[in-house]
């Protein structure tokens, strides 16, 4: 699973980064800090994975992991060439969803590019940018596809179809991640365009110390934005993040509950990424490791295998399954099995978020 960090210079983007990454890289008080794109990979932190660990020793636990793309600063004019140009686009379109980063708060001594505070219309200056180049993107791809669906090639024919679906919302000033596609073919095909208004937004609204619920109104804008177009939003001071990422576990801690906050960034980031793409963890537990796996909400038993290796999901004969909560009343996995607890699943079975599953495949 991979986020790309969005938003105009000087909003905390790299900031943000550094805190959830622990990367170091440079986040100074100037336009275009990050030019080449910086990647980290952070643990999605669950408590659950402590807690079947209790019950299951095992030599390793592995969380699911997030992988976080910092990308250049965009400002008015990028999709025609303006700052860093159209170098940031390639980066965009190789994520799962976009973290649109915010500023929501006032601050005399750190630049904004437009000279005042103003998140609604930050929002619109990047969007106007990635709905241009899908406009350029769009009619580059409908003209070859035009040409080839004259040869009666049907494939092009659907593509035409769906790129002038494509060109009415952009032309209306809207994103292409609110076009309603029934057909399974279709949506096959809208993923392989790779628009960059295609991806789901979350929205971090980058805030003071003295509004970490984000209950301020600059904030509330933001939700109300998101709330018209079906994004997400969470409130995060990157700044106060980037204080705690150099303190010790115990220090950490203390200092979330000075703030009156009960975990780190990371959680509410990630969480808020999963709720967005609809995805789950379903858990795997044995001596040698305990791990989370992500899947989409919906995803059946064969389709939860394949995550962990192909051959799982083509061979797959059956899945047998419990609940944390089974692991919590009964101790062990043998003490479920014995007292009937233990359930065996077929190819119809939808995964649970949560559940704790070991896979029987023949390939």
């Amino acid at each position: 699973m991979e986020a790309g960090i969005v938003g105009l210079p000087n909003v905390g983007k790299s900031t943000l980064f550094n805190a959830l990454t622990a990367a170091g890289i440079a986040s100074e008080n100037y336009p275009f800090c990050t030019i080449e794109p910086n990647v980290g990979a952070v643990a999605v932190p669950d408590p659950r994975l402590d807690t079947i660990q209790g019950f299951i020793k095992t030599q390793k636990v592995i969380p699911a992991i997030l992988q976080l793309v910092d990308i250049a600063g965009i400002v008015r004019g990028a999709s025609e060439g303006e700052g860093l140009g159209n170098k940031f686009l390639t980066h965009i379109r190789n994520v799962d969803a976009i973290v649109h980063v915010v500023r929501c708060f006032e601050d005399g001594d750190i630049i904004h590019v437009d000279g005042s505070v103003d998140p609604i219309r930050d929002i619109e200056t990047i969007d106007t940018e990635l709905m241009l180049a899908d406009m350029q993107s769009v009619e580059q791809m409908a003209d070859k596809a035009k040409r080839t669906a004259r040869t009666g090639d049907k494939d092009a024919k659907r593509r035409v179809a769906l790129l002038e679906k494509c060109k009415e919302l952009l032309d209306d000033g809207k994103p292409v991640r609110g076009l309603q596609l029934d057909d399974p073919a279709d949506r096959k095909e809208f993923a392989m365009l790779q628009l960059l208004t295609a991806k789901r937004v979350l929205y971090v609204a980058n805030v003071e110390e003295d509004d970490l619920a984000g209950e301020g109104p600059l904030v509330q804008k933001v939700r109300d934005r998101a709330a018209a177009e079906g994004g997400e939003v969470v409130a995060v001071c990157a700044r106060l993040e980037s204080e705690l990422i150099e303190l010790d576990p115990e220090d950490r801690a203390e200092m979330l509950e000075s703030v009156g906050l009960k975990e780190p960034a990371l959680a509410v980031l990630a969480r808020g990424i999963y709720t967005l793409l609809g995805l789950q963890s379903y858990f795997t537990a044995g001596e040698k490791e305990v791990r989370a796996w992500t899947i989409p909400e919906g995803a059946t038993a064969p389709q939860g295998a394949g995550v962990i290796h192909t051959d799982f999901e083509r061979g797959f004969i059956r899945a047998e399954v419990y609940a944390l909560s089974d692991l919590e009343e009964y101790k062990s996995e043998k003490a479920i099995r014995e007292a009937g607890k233990l359930r065996v699943e077929g190819k119809e079975y939808v995964l649970k978020d949560g559940d704790i599953c070991h896979f029987l495949f023949n390939v």
